[in-house]
């Protein structure tokens, strides 16, 4: 594999010429790539740096994946305008435990070393930390963008914030990493952390970044957003997803998820049902992604109902008052929302549209509910 296969899609990779030296030293390369447990997935745009750890691990190099339990507590600033909140110590320890499987969709588990940074950030002592905090300036740490724009606009920023990329630093001191993966939103970080290693005395790492995937709205994918694909989605849920790129973001997502061109002649919806075929099959496999486009064509394209439909029982009382029944197992906001969904003809009953607010439960009794295009329910009495 070229040194063009290992950075394909990279958008840094610092310095000029350090990946090449790094390579002929006939060893393994450590590379590292560290994740804050801020929720409970890896989407598939965090997949596309694990990516490029998959491309090094198959040419026998060591991928190191950091997960972030313990600089989650203080909460990584970048990209954003304030300081992230903290999630409680239960929500870090659960979100850390599903992290590792979920990156196993993408790389190597063989060549994989998985390590929590809480190993070694939580036995610094007060006197390692002040140590660690000489490393670099306050000065130099204002420079990065999204500290400047908060200072010049006398927004808070907290102390811990400015330890944040020192510490994400100090996790390459404790790995030894040759190479450091992340997304251009991080360039700042990595760039800190080859400063943090050579004040260790260690030959610091390369840097490469890798961009940040846009979704269907157009904005960076975010799990805290909601726009986002997560790994170990059920595969409906996956390929409905994908499905929603629009037409002119699917040669971005052919070159940074599938990692080849889009077919120049291809029509976009067998382009996109394609692609979503592909990151179904890379989590779930081929018969789950067939399973899941079967789906999609019958409920989206086609407006039936799915062939398997969840059942729910009826309250009591001789009529059923309908916004109270979307609410209850439509996952509606509130009655008043589900009264507007009725009033638009976004409900049906065995088919047709309903605009009744009251329904004779008999009429209820095995019919199936539909709300808005995919949410079915089949009702029955206890």
């Amino acid at each position: 594999m070229s040194i063009a296969d290992l950075t394909r899609n990279a958008v840094d990779v610092l310095p000029a010429g350090a990946l090449e030296e790094k390579l002929k030293l006939g060893r393994p390369l450590r590379v590292k790539f560290g994740i804050d447990v801020t929720s409970p997935d890896i989407h598939v745009g965090r997949g596309i740096p694990l990516q490029r750890m998959r491309a090094f691990q198959d040419e026998g190099h060591t991928g190191v994946l950091i997960v972030g339990d313990y600089t989650t507590r203080i909460g990584d600033p970048s990209g954003r305008s304030a300081e992230r909140p903290i999630l409680s110590d239960e929500e870090i320890d659960a979100n850390a435990r599903a992290y590792q499987a979920q990156a196993f969709e993408i790389i190597d588990p063989a060549r994989t070393e998985v390590r929590f940074n809480g190993e070694w950030l939580s036995a610094l002592t007060y006197a390692e930390v002040v140590q660690l905090a000489r490393t670099a300036t306050v000065a130099r740490i204002l420079e990065r963008d999204d500290f400047a724009k908060r200072f010049g606009a006398h927004e808070p920023i907290s102390v811990s914030e400015l330890l944040y990329p020192l510490m994400q630093g100090y996790d390459s001191v404790a790995v030894q990493a040759d190479v450091e993966l992340g997304g251009t939103d991080q360039l700042y970080n990595l760039l800190t952390g080859r400063e943090v290693m050579q004040a260790y005395g260690l030959d610091p790492q390369v840097v490469l970044t890798t961009p940040l995937l846009r979704s269907w709205d157009g904005e960076k994918m975010s799990s805290s957003v909601g726009n986002n694909i997560p790994l170990t989605a059920p595969p409906e849920e996956m390929f409905g997803r994908t499905m929603r790129i629009p037409d002119e973001l699917l040669g971005e997502w052919y070159r940074l998820v599938w990692e080849r061109d889009l077919p120049p002649a291809a029509a976009p919806m067998d382009a996109k049902l394609a692609l979503a075929r592909f990151i179904t099959a890379r989590s779930h496999g081929d018969e789950a992604a067939q399973r899941a486009e079967d789906h999609f064509t019958r409920v989206v394209r086609e407006h039936q109902a799915p062939e398997e439909i969840p059942e729910a029982v009826l309250p009591d009382g001789p009529a059923v008052h309908l916004p109270r029944l979307l609410v209850d197992h439509f996952d509606s906001p509130s009655t008043s929302n589900a009264r507007a969904l009725i009033s638009q003809g976004g409900v049906r009953i065995d088919g047709e549209p309903v605009y009744d607010l009251d329904i004779p439960r008999e009429r209820l009794e095995g019919a199936v509910v539909q709300a808005g295009k995919r949410r079915f329910k089949r009702f029955r009495t206890a």
